[in-house]
């Protein structure tokens, strides 16, 4: 983290983009429209996370009960993600900003994957600030693949079940090499985790406004890092 005008900015901040589909149903629209929008808004937030400082970005852009969605949504929101890669990775570049995409890939297409693994390895070199798209993830899928690697490792070496640590574990999640988020933002008013992050999220700060992802601008995300700033972070010691 780092301290600003007084203020302490998040190394990593993180965001549950939530309400696309009520702003559009607000709209007599369909859902798409709001998903859309909501595009406009990761632009925007993320230009305004690089102004502050910020090092990570990190968003919940498709979890893996989504999956359960209909057909058609699902349709949609893949070929969306595929669409926004294309149409923004040339600025994303310019702009320093280096691209990463954790999940549960193997549940996606081959293009679209093909996409991803082209995007991040353009913008591998960048370092302005890292933004992570979280696609097919979701906590208990990411704690259940790291205990079924560490299993793998342990059968092939005696020894390793006795080692397992906290670090351990860590570093079998597909976030190893990647801080934890200082702060988790939740748009539309929903106030649960949605199992997001549930072993990276153990210190992190919450942040919960009822304002919509697709209004969720410049404005209000500087005044979630102003209410990070005044916390008292402790990780559960006394002062």
């Amino acid at each position: 983290m780092e301290t600003t005008d007084n203020h302490i900015v998040p190394s990593h901040v993180s965001i549950i983009m939530d309400g696309n589909g009520r702003w559009a149903k607000m709209r007599n629209q369909e859902r798409w429209v709001g998903h859309a929008e909501g595009v406009n808004r990761v632009r925007d937030v993320l230009k305004t996370a690089a102004g502050a400082g910020v090092k990570y970005l990190s968003l919940y852009a498709f979890s893996e009960e989504n999956w359960k969605r209909s057909e058609a949504e699902v349709e949609a929101l893949m070929s969306l993600m595929m669409k926004s890669m294309l149409g923004e990775i040339d600025n994303l570049d310019k702009e320093g900003v280096r691209f990463v995409v954790l999940g549960n890939r193997a549940r996606l297409n081959d293009s679209l994957n093909r996409t991803i693994d082209a995007c991040m390895a353009r913008t591998a070199g960048n370092t302005v600030i890292t933004l992570i798209i979280f696609l097919s993830y979701s906590g208990k899928w990411d704690i259940l693949q790291a205990v079924q690697r560490i299993a793998a490792e342990a059968a092939d070496h005696s020894g390793v079940a006795e080692s397992i640590d906290m670090d351990t574990i860590s570093s079998h999640l597909v976030t190893s090499g990647y801080p934890d988020p200082d702060l988790i933002i939740r748009t539309s008013g929903e106030t649960r985790i949605s199992n997001y992050l549930l072993w990276q999220a153990a210190y992190s700060e919450f942040y919960f406004t009822d304002t919509l992802w697709p209004d969720f601008g410049e404005k209000e995300f500087l005044e979630a890092l102003d209410n990070f700033s005044k916390r008292d972070r402790r990780y559960g010691k006394t002062k």
